[in-house]
């Protein structure tokens, strides 16, 4: 059997020039098996990860297998392809990897162009879901979204676009419209859109594409989420004529998240679906999404959030304001090269009277050495806040060992080390048993 994560780790992450033509290449080599599937497509800087996990939610409530492709992993490649929340087996896996290579390698010797990590992923994964024979597949764009692998599909059912903002802009452009543009790049050709109302110009940008391509559009405006409430467990609120509903992960951003996700159910009920207000709502209420402001440690308080860009730094501050303000707060903070670190440690160092641990997370290859974090730091710090540097290991430790009721600790800065803190975690209770 293939070592999947040893085969996996030889391909590089991007494309320099943006081209689904290998994408097109395999999917004619298989007849274009695409046609025959049901596929609700999402993109998005931020929240599409939340949103794929609230859909498939829904879905599985209601009986339907749901195939269930997201980026990126935590621990394992295998989490990125699941049915029904069950991850494909290292050996569906293997068999897959094996039955492509020839593909692969023949469409290399005649191009000359190398095939990238998540096109190979992609495939994988459509081709489970086509022979598992699956009702629906909710695919999560890996970046962008006009060149992006997933886009390989000819239809969708629905596109689902999330919240836009600066990400990712060496490959997808400097501004917000630009980003919407390849974003808009899912919306199909006589098919229904749903999106959530941002500012003028990137609306403009959607409304633009749905009307060039005869698309439906769902604009889901502000004020259509009402009644807002919430407690330790659950957010609440009212929306499309549904009092009271219960939505079981935290941040106020969540709720556009389930608002999109309403919408979308409502379209495939009037698309000749069956998806009722009971799935709808237990879907909501047991949505669980690993990785984003998930609470690793009760006590003493550890939550891991892998926010990297500006946009989700922000929610998350409004979010950690929101159920932690009485908390002392500390922030164990990890940055891979090439994120804007300035931009993220300006927006963190408004906590004013936390402390802040810099890392150089799990690889010094990959990770901004702490040493830069620190000296970073130094031009955004206020009084009374602390700035501390130390290994991920040392940071770790330091929460495990914080008071328990008082002191809330956040990993944040990227999804990449979440192994390697669980790691840690489990290590240090295991000497302190």
């Amino acid at each position: 059997m293939i070592d999947i994560e040893k085969y996996f780790n030889q391909f590089s992450k991007y494309r320099k020039k943006p081209s689904l033509d290998i994408m097109k290449y395999f999917i004619e080599q298989y007849h274009n098996f695409d046609k025959e599937m049901n596929f609700i497509h999402v993109a998005g800087t931020n929240g599409k990860g939340s949103t794929v996990e609230m859909m498939s939610c829904i879905l599985e409530q209601e009986g339907y297998n749901v195939g269930k492709f997201i980026s990126p992993h935590l621990i394992r490649y295998n989490e990125r392809i699941k049915i029904n929340d069950k991850e494909i087996s290292n050996k569906e896996m293997s068999d897959l990897i094996e039955e492509i290579i020839p593909k692969i390698e023949k469409y290399q010797q005649e191009k000359g162009i190398s095939v990238n990590l998540f096109e190979i992923l992609t495939m994988i994964a459509l081709l489970y879901f086509y022979r598992n024979k699956v009702d629906f597949v909710v695919l999560e764009t890996g970046l962008g979204g006009l060149y992006d692998s997933t886009n390989i599909i000819s239809h969708s059912l629905i596109s689902i676009i999330t919240s836009i903002g600066y990400d990712h802009m060496q490959i997808l452009g400097n501004t917000l419209p630009a980003i919407a543009y390849r974003k808009a790049g899912i919306i199909k050709q006589n098919s229904h859109t749903v999106f959530f109302e941002q500012n003028e110009e990137i609306n403009n940008v959607i409304i633009k594409v749905c009307q060039e391509k005869k698309n439906k559009l769902h604009l889901i405006k502000k004020e259509q989420i009402e009644n807002y409430t919430y407690d330790n467990q659950y957010q609440y609120f009212d929306n499309n004529g549904l009092k009271k509903i219960a939505v079981n992960l935290k941040g106020k951003v969540q709720l556009q998240n389930a608002a999109l996700c309403i919408q979308s159910i409502k379209i495939l009920n009037n698309l000749g679906y069956h998806i009722s207000e009971k799935s709808l709502r237990k879907g909501l209420s047991s949505v669980i999404h690993k990785g984003r402001m998930e609470l690793l440690k009760e006590n003493p308080i550890i939550i891991y959030d892998g926010a990297h860009n500006e946009p989700a730094i922000k929610n998350l501050q409004d979010t950690i304001l929101q159920y932690y303000k009485f908390k002392e707060r500390v922030y164990i903070i990890s940055i891979l090269k090439g994120k804007d670190a300035k931009k993220i440690l300006s927006l963190l160092l408004k906590d004013e009277n936390a402390t802040f641990i810099f890392t150089t997370g799990n690889d010094k290859q990959s990770y901004i050495d702490k040493e830069e974090l620190y000296n970073m730091a130094i031009e955004y710090k206020k009084e009374g806040q602390k700035i501390e540097k130390k290994s991920l290991e040392e940071a770790i430790k330091i929460a495990m060992q914080s008071e328990k009721r008082q002191v809330a600790n956040f990993i944040v800065g990227s999804f990449y080390i979440y192994k390697s803190v669980l790691d840690i975690i489990q290590k240090f209770e295991k000497e302190n048993s």
